[in-house]
């Protein structure tokens, strides 16, 4: 029950109003950016696919979809900074417009990695699109296109975000308690 893992959280940073309001802003800003194309956003499992299917849902020009599932982090709270590509894309992205879908900019060392291989495959453009930003954690630069939430330095989840495959399901943003995770 979702109140079983609320007893977990030491407290909410976005409700659900919040985050709603924020993924129309930026289903608007990439509708007005990508008039007259039809992008393609590439979801990154399994952290982003309640924001990839929030997103969508806001955004008013001709777009598809697809998904890659990429880790760097298993079941640890760190980036082992090894990327590995659990998923890869089913579509050829050859001359094609290309928004990455995130849940979570944190290091960004999965990310930059991701973008380069992504851009060895010669799309047209290629964007980023986060939902949340975390600036202190960051080892990797990486240039945001659209950033939604910038949040600070402690263990969020929920919105799709987790610890250990757990709170994805939690409808609000919030930051877990430390001793949940450092058991």
């Amino acid at each position: 029950m979702i109140n079983d893992l609320m007893n977990d959280v030491s407290r909410v940073l976005c409700t659900q109003q919040q985050l709603k309001a924020e993924v129309k802003r930026l289903g608007i800003e990439i509708s007005r950016d990508y008039e007259g194309r039809q992008p393609i956003l590439v979801s990154v499992l399994k952290g982003a696919f309640v924001f990839m299917a929030d997103l969508v849902r806001e955004i008013t020009v001709p777009c598809t979809i697809d998904f890659m599932s990429v880790s760097s982090y298993g079941s640890s709270t760190e980036s082992s900074g090894r990327v590995k590509i659990i998923k890869d894309l089913d579509t050829n992205i050859e001359n094609r417009d290309v928004i990455i879908v995130e849940d979570i900019l944190d290091s960004g060392v999965t990310l930059s990695k991701l973008i380069e291989l992504l851009k060895s495959r010669n799309p047209s453009s290629l964007a980023v699109c986060t939902l949340f930003d975390k600036p202190d954690r960051r080892k990797a630069y990486v240039a945001v296109d659209y950033r939604g939430i910038t949040v600070p330095d402690e263990f969020v989840v929920g919105y799709g975000l987790d610890y250990d495959e757990k709170y994805r399901n939690l409808p609000d943003l919030c930051v877990l308690k430390p001793e949940i995770y450092t058991k």
